[in-house]
């Protein structure tokens, strides 16, 4: 038996006996169950279930090396941030992330809450369910672990004290090529549809306009340490049910653009709008939903900068930043990076290493060819555009457009 003194990648089996030895959250001498759940790029997961009672928990396990490829050397101490941002999260924006209850640095494994009451938000839209409270709470979630972890709030000296926790270079460099780089030319690590190829490389690869404005987001990325951001926050990183949303999977959390998660957050409900587009079969129930997705789409950015703005006179500390008209400057600021990562992020998927099922699942290589059109040319509006792309109303003109360029 292990006494886990010494790190190694866990079993369902060497799980149960971390949940005996380990913790503190079961009955002695309770019948434990474990299954490995895992289904990401980057970490092991178990869920750890009392058979009497029905009790369970999560235990996530980071290893050395990327579920997805065994080219990205990961830190193990992703699960330490992936702890503390959690920590965070509850603080800032209780009922919206997970519980934890224990880290362990030696075994680089994290204990939660287990949300197997929920469903993870992807795979509900792919089979194209609905969720009316989701824009309110994802708005409430970003606004207030966006604004509150800033110098505009934050004590300037707590907040480089907070932000040195968060210091991040392995899964950091991991979004600088993934997202910032290799989807911008032809790279050998991606993997791209072959009915896009060409039209990738017309659009974007060999644009000289598009490259410039990607460097300069790079380097924005890199070295703008603006709020706490999750880093990761697609429709893959949340949980849901009708009346609940929790964020999960903030190993990727470190200081930079607060526009990063909101635009990760677009970018991801456009993929779903474009699966039900090409998927569903035409009639009043793909109406309704393809009208759902746009609804929220054009929430989840209005919604955001409404409640971004009642936080900002509600809590800012600074005293330059109560000065007329700092907060529309500040605020314009994170909505020119939400529409420039909502272009990154259409793309990467797209074309790069990490795709997303909600295009992979289209069967018809047609209509997926027809997807991974609009959300290219979306894309590259998003970047070159971004100066004028902030309301609700933007977004669904952009993907209007990007639908209309596609099909002609």
């Amino acid at each position: 038996m292990a006494d886990f003194s010494t790190y190694f990648t866990m079993s369902e089996a060497d799980a149960i006996e971390y949940a005996k030895g380990k913790l503190d959250l079961f009955p002695k001498g309770a019948r434990l169950s474990c299954r490995e759940i895992g289904d990401g790029n980057l970490n092991f997961v178990f869920r750890v279930v009392d058979e009497d009672s029905g009790q369970s928990i999560i235990i996530k396990q980071a290893g050395p090396v990327a579920r997805i490829s065994d080219e990205f050397k990961v830190s193990p101490d992703r699960n330490r941030i992936e702890y503390e941002i959690l920590k965070v999260h509850n603080e800032l924006a209780p009922g919206l992330a997970p519980r934890v209850y224990h880290y362990d640095p030696v075994m680089n494994c994290t204990v939660m809450d287990d949300l197997s009451d929920h469903v993870i938000m992807r795979k509900a839209m792919i089979e194209h369910r609905q969720f009316p409270l989701f824009a309110d709470h994802i708005t409430t979630f970003m606004a207030n672990t966006l604004l509150l972890t800033s110098d505009v709030v934050m004590n300037h000296k707590e907040k480089k004290v907070l932000q040195g926790k968060f210091i991040n270079p392995d899964l950091c460099e991991i979004t600088e090529d993934l997202v910032y780089t290799e989807p911008f030319y032809d790279c050998p690590r991606n993997d791209v549809f072959p009915p896009t190829r060409d039209f990738a490389r017309k659009l974007l690869w060999e644009d000289e306009k598009v490259l410039l404005e990607t460097a300069k987001l790079k380097f924005d990325f890199m070295t703008h340490g603006q709020s706490l951001i999750h880093g990761d926050l697609h429709t893959g990183s949340i949980f849901v049910r009708e009346d609940s949303t929790k964020v999960i999977d903030g190993e990727f959390a470190f200081y930079g653009p607060a526009g990063y998660d909101v635009g990760n957050v677009l970018a991801n409900l456009i993929f779903a709008y474009v699966n039900a587009r090409q998927t569903m079969e035409e009639g009043p129930e793909k109406e309704r939903h393809i009208g759902w997705v746009l609804k929220t789409i054009e929430e989840v950015a209005d919604l955001f900068q409404e409640k971004f703005m009642r936080l900002f006179h509600e809590r800012a500390t600074e005293r330059v930043a109560r000065y007329p008209g700092f907060d529309k400057w500040y605020l314009a600021g994170i909505m020119r990076d939400t529409s420039a990562v909502t272009g990154l992020e259409l793309a990467r998927r797209t074309l790069g290493i990490a795709h997303v099922k909600d295009i992979t699942s289209i069967a018809d290589e047609a209509k997926r060819a027809e997807a991974e059109r609009i959300c290219l040319i979306a894309a590259k509006t998003f970047i070159l555009e971004r100066d004028a792309i902030a309301k609700g109303k933007d977004y669904l003109q952009v993907i209007r457009d990007s639908e209309a360029r596609a099909s002609a």
